[in-house]
């Protein structure tokens, strides 16, 4: 075999996804989608428009598709941890169950009227077009998990509607898939001119079946890999090999089954691919090394599928279909308001809920541009018009489908950007004494989204200090009392630090924030230590500057990278201590919470008693949890938690 022309076509795609990349940053910039700079950039390199590659050479990349397919499917699978999901079962399964059957029958009703407006699917027979229709239905009730997981980041989203949005997004893929399988199935019967009887449909039950059973042996494979302690480097490239693999198998089980019974076995390889992760995810304790690895290849993957994608796509025929996918557009979203408002209804969701839950539900990526190209690898009749078709209606979705969510989230109130954040959600700290270390401490509680009041008993310390943006000025505090105390702070104030130059005065203030206000969290710097057990009675936590840099010097000759990380300014890490106020995470043990493999649990204090956290640790509301890691994922475990 003359390796020569692959490896020109892996070169030339290597430069293209490479541009592909900085089109897709470039699309960020412009308020677009990642997605749609990678397919324009395909779109201008392919064959149609630039052809920078040919159809032959794109054609030979089809292992580059099939390797992608599966990892958008272990990456959907791997999404859907069953334990994460509680209270809100009948939401998600009224809601998934309606808007699947109301988009899939709206939506092939469409294809199937309009089928002599489409140009390929003019000459099919009957039978033929409602093949395209059951396939078309079931790619257009497909939703993007990931987009909608960036959304709600984006959005800081927190509340039973957001959460009921994401269980019916992860679902609703699962159950996409497996009824792809069977449309597949019916399909390739329909197109070959066949009769249905009942040893069709056993067949079809048992192919969808079978798949399910392969995606737990798949997952043992897994699970062999990921069990042991190898490189990342190693681990990735097999995990790929074994999703590649899948679909080799399934085409060499269907083409040999051609050829040699009177039937095709049509094993569905996303299907079995989202399987394997789904349980890995939900039945083995690698779900977090899975989730690392999927993420640590999730940019390259996305660059190459959506970029074969757009190189496959025919600008010619994309024209010619903009007036359908306009149409199909809009009846996909009348299908989603119809399917969410009777499945809200049924579930018993407010009202509100019902109304504005089609708004959640529009935005499609991954799994959605998968089984579309995976109908033009299996269905050459239909070839890439099917294709090109689905990914138009799609691109639409992908544009219009985040504006809507995010509206949708603002009118439900569970939007928890900074501004929008209610006064208890905002951690409030009080700080006694003006000074350059209670100013600096001040900035830096500010940067991570603390709410500051600065006081002082002596009024030249505020009358000389200057206003900072956010502290809301600095204030005197005429006399140590309830009463004074109270007309400065906020009700719900967390923390109060004193750092005045009396330790009586501290005293004084800390009895009236532990006995007038109820703030546990105290911290005082004193002077003297003749006070210290009256501090400590009271719960403050006591620092002698002293003996504060001598155990900050033993910490960094103990334990170096983790006193850089605490006592430095590191700007890739941070600890933070997060009040657990999510419902959902009652009762869950610490090792069934998914968060970043980036983030280290440091502790749990109940009810003002330190746990030593291990996997089997009970997480319950209230419960105080310290967590270090990067900025990012903090902040993502935060509003996961609570505040």
């Amino acid at each position: 075999m003359d390796y020569g022309p692959l490896a020109f076509s892996l070169a030339s795609f290597a430069f293209i996804t490479f541009s592909a990349y900085q089109i897709g940053r470039l699309a960020t910039r412009l308020h677009l989608p990642l997605i749609s700079g990678y397919l324009l950039a395909g779109l201008l390199a392919g064959p149609f428009i630039l052809q920078f590659m040919d159809v032959a050479s794109v054609e030979s990349l089809r292992f580059l598709d099939e390797m992608s397919l599966a990892f958008i499917a272990f990456a959907a699978g791997s999404e859907m941890a069953l334990d994460e999901l509680r209270g809100r079962f009948r939401s998600i399964a009224w809601n998934t169950l309606t808007q699947i059957a109301s988009v899939y029958i709206f939506c092939g009703a469409l294809i199937f009227l309009l089928a002599d407006y489409i140009p390929f699917m003019q000459s099919l027979t009957p039978a033929g077009r409602v093949a395209v229709s059951l396939l078309a239905g079931t790619i257009l009730a497909a939703r993007s998990p990931s987009s909608a997981i960036a959304i709600i980041n984006e959005m800081r989203a927190r509340g039973p509607f957001t959460k009921g949005v994401l269980g019916v997004t992860l679902v609703k893929d699962v159950l996409i898939v497996v009824l792809f399988a069977m449309s597949t199935s019916i399909a390739a019967t329909l197109l070959k001119g066949r009769a249905f009887d009942l040893g069709f449909i056993i067949l079809v039950f048992f192919e969808v079946l079978a798949s399910v059973g392969f995606g737990v042996l798949v997952a043992q494979l897994m699970a062999l890999i990921l069990r042991n302690h190898w490189e990342d480097w190693l681990k990735i490239p097999l995990l790929l090999l074994i999703g590649y693999l899948v679909f080799a198998l399934t085409a060499e089980v269907r083409e040999y089954s051609h050829d040699h019974f009177e039937f095709e076995l049509l094993f569905e390889p996303l299907l079995i691919c989202m399987v394997a992760s789904f349980w890995i995810t939900n039945r083995t304790p690698y779900r977090t090394e899975l989730r690392h690895l999927l993420h640590r290849v999730e940019m390259p993957i996305f660059v190459i599928f959506f970029t074969l994608i757009g190189q496959s796509l025919d600008l010619g025929v994309l024209q010619a279909l903009l007036p359908i996918t306009l149409v199909i557009f809009a009846v996909r979203l009348l299908a989603l308001f119809v399917g969410g408002y009777i499945g809200g209804t049924l579930a018993g969701d407010p009202p509100q809920f019902n109304r504005l839950t089609w708004m959640a539900y529009i935005t499609q990526a991954g799994v959605g541009l998968g089984l579309a190209k995976e109908v033009a690898i299996e269905f050459p009749e239909l070839g890439n018009e099917f294709a090109t078709l689905m990914v138009a209606a799609i691109v639409l979705s992908q544009l219009a489908g985040p504006p809507f969510f995010k509206f949708a989230i603002r009118l439900v109130g569970e939007s928890h950007l900074p501004k929008d954040i209610a006064d208890d959600e905002i951690l409030d700290v009080v700080i006694v004494g003006i000074e350059n270390q209670s100013r600096q401490l001040a900035e830096r509680l500010l940067a991570h989204g603390w709410r500051v009041k600065l006081l002082d008993i002596d009024q030249s310390h505020v009358s000389l200090a200057e206003a900072s943006d956010g502290l809301r000025h600095e204030h005197w505090l005429p006399k140590i009392s309830a009463e004074q105390v109270r007309a400065l702070i906020e009700p719900k104030t967390e923390v109060a630090v004193t750092l005045l130059p009396s330790d009586d005065d501290s005293l004084k203030l800390c009895q009236i924030f532990y006995e007038d206000f109820g703030i546990t969290r105290q911290i005082a710097r004193l002077n003297t230590f003749n006070l210290v057990e009256q501090f400590r009675e009271l719960g403050v936590h006591v620092l002698d500057p002293a003996n504060a840099m001598v155990h900050l010097l033993d910490n960094f000759v103990r334990a170096p990278q983790l006193a850089a990380m605490v006592f430095e300014d590191d700007p890739d890490h941070d600890v933070i201590q997060v009040t657990i106020t999510d419902p959902n995470v009652d009762g869950l043990h610490l090792r069934e919470l998914i968060l970043p493999d980036d983030v280290l649990v440091m502790a749990i204090v109940r009810r003002g008693h330190s746990i030593v956290p291990h996997g089997y640790t009970n997480l319950h509301l209230d419960d105080e949890v310290t967590l270090i890691g990067p900025t990012e994922s903090l902040e993502e475990v935060a509003l996961k938690l609570g505040y």
